[in-house]
């Protein structure tokens, strides 16, 4: 690809082998959008071909030569389209090929999506040449036409203007919420076949990107209608059909088609999947997922936090970068999970744990954002970084608003009951932990539960146990926790 007289002329090479590419802050020039700046990408169709000068790449604002090195800046990307092949439809499905196309050009990195973009530019490539952001909207173009043939025209504007972003990313986010309201009367029982994403796959090799009507991408630039147009246009793209085979788990959400392609699409890493489950065979999470769910085992519940929030902790103590290295990647993770915002609004909605009534703490960025997804009865019993700080905060606040999981959640779809609860009893008589010694040792020491925290579950455990070992060379072959009640009972 880099050998024809087109690419020649650009200061930078540009070839398939560069996707997950990585620059890293210290070999960075600038960085584009991101968390510390707005951005966003958007793709128009127009269809008057008048309309459009073909190839042309205009920029508002501040060019690389004028930019300090290090810096951050506001970043949008918009094109405008034209083909005979082409309807409004299709604007999502080409606008995530941005994401794979400029991935293809030597030290520039992008990561997300819509209006989470995060774009980083070597100091590489700007010693080989790179001067103007022209030149990478010329490459854009290039590629676009290349590999999407039924674009007969195409420009684009750039924006690195900071308020002239923040005035057009309130337009770009109309359009997204257009977009996604669409999808929202299809159901997984209404259609034969999902579809699978593989675009990610050059930064998350194992991940498998399953799209359904009750769920979306986990970028969330993608719906089932988008991946359906993808591929009947580019049968040899990143979207094909996924036969939905047998259902296994009408609640979970586990079928036999998906269940196959997720051996083919991680190589074999995983052989099953539940759309619909946070704990129990969890979808696959990708690097460009948009939300990050956290367990949290001292209340039994879920939180939530994206990538574009301003709370940097949350009650487990780890901001999003943090979740999101964990799980990313491709990895399938109890205890963690990458989706679209668009997932919130789905009635199917991590439905095998007991969906918003599991829900117990949310970024209150992103609380507003999908207010009208969540349960009238659940809007006031889900914390956020507002309410509480840490564990025992979050403790004494799903308490005083009588949060579900505080009894324990019943499931709503099929009534059963999914947590057993940890209400507090304030006459609970304190455990005592029995310590025995390793085999062949003479003795065995009883310790009092006072000191260091062990997190324990199941019914009739109401509050956390202690244990506190000074100046201890201890061997343990066995601990085995005891209710003081019972011991008194079996002596």
């Amino acid at each position: 690809m880099a050998d024809t007289e087109e690419e020649e002329k650009f200061p930078f090479d540009i070839n398939p082998m560069y996707e997950g590419e990585r620059v890293r802050k210290a070999g960075m020039y600038v960085e584009l959008g991101g968390q510390g700046k707005p951005g966003y990408e958007l793709v128009l169709f127009e269809p008057d071909p008048e309309r459009i000068k073909d190839g042309e790449v205009s920029l508002i604002g501040p060019d690389l030569e004028d930019m300090e090195e290090g810096g951050n800046y506001a970043y949008a990307m918009i094109y405008r389209v034209y083909g005979a092949q082409i309807e409004k439809d299709l604007e999502a499905v080409i606008e995530r090929r941005n994401h794979e196309y400029q991935s293809y050009i030597q030290g520039y990195m992008h990561l997300n999506q819509r209006a989470e973009i995060w774009v980083r530019i070597s100091k590489e490539a700007v010693k080989k040449g790179l001067k103007s952001l022209k030149q990478i909207g010329k490459a854009t173009i290039m590629l676009f036409k290349a590999e999407l043939p039924f674009i007969e025209k195409m420009e684009a504007t750039y924006i690195t203007d900071e308020e002239e972003v923040k005035r057009g990313l309130e337009e770009a986010n109309r359009i997204y919420e257009a977009r996604d309201v669409k999808t929202r009367g299809l159901h997984d029982e209404d259609v034969d076949e999902f579809y699978q994403c593989t675009l990610c796959q050059s930064f998350a090799p194992t991940n498998v990107c399953v799209v359904s009507p009750d769920r979306i991408a986990l970028c969330g630039a993608m719906s089932w209608f988008d991946s359906r147009a993808a591929a009947r246009i580019d049968p040899e793209g990143p979207n094909a059909p996924i036969p939905k085979g047998d259902c296994i788990d009408p609640i979970g959400g586990e079928y036999t088609g998906v269940n196959e392609a997720a051996v083919r699409l991680s190589s074999g890493e995983y052989d099953s999947i539940k759309l619909h489950s946070f704990l129990e065979k969890p979808h696959t999470s990708c690097g460009c997922f948009e939300v990050a769910g956290f367990y949290i085992p001292e209340v039994e519940g879920i939180g939530w936090v994206h990538r574009g929030s301003k709370v940097t902790d949350t009650p487990i103590g780890l901001p999003f970068s943090t979740i999101a290295g964990s799980v990313g990647g491709g990895k399938q993770v109890k205890g963690f999970l990458g989706i679209g915002i668009q997932y919130f609004y789905s009635p199917k909605f991590i439905q095998y744990d007991g969906g918003w009534r599991r829900v117990v703490w949310m970024a209150s960025d992103l609380k507003a954002r999908v207010a009208e997804a969540i349960p009238e009865e659940m809007k006031d019993k889900i914390a956020t970084e507002k309410e509480v700080k840490t564990i025992e905060e979050l403790r004494e606040f799903l308490q005083r608003v009588d949060h579900p999981v505080v009894k324990g959640v019943i499931r709503e779809v099929d009534g059963e009951r999914v947590t057993e609860g940890w209400a507090v009893e304030a006459e609970a008589a304190p455990a005592e932990v029995e310590v025995r010694a390793a085999e062949g040792a003479p003795s065995e020491a009883r310790v009092p539960l006072t000191s260091v925290p062990v997190v324990a579950s199941g019914a009739g455990v109401n509050s956390p146990i202690k244990i506190i070992l000074k100046d201890a060379d201890i061997s343990i072959g066995k601990i085995i926790v005891k209710r003081k009640e019972e011991r008194e009972i079996k002596k």
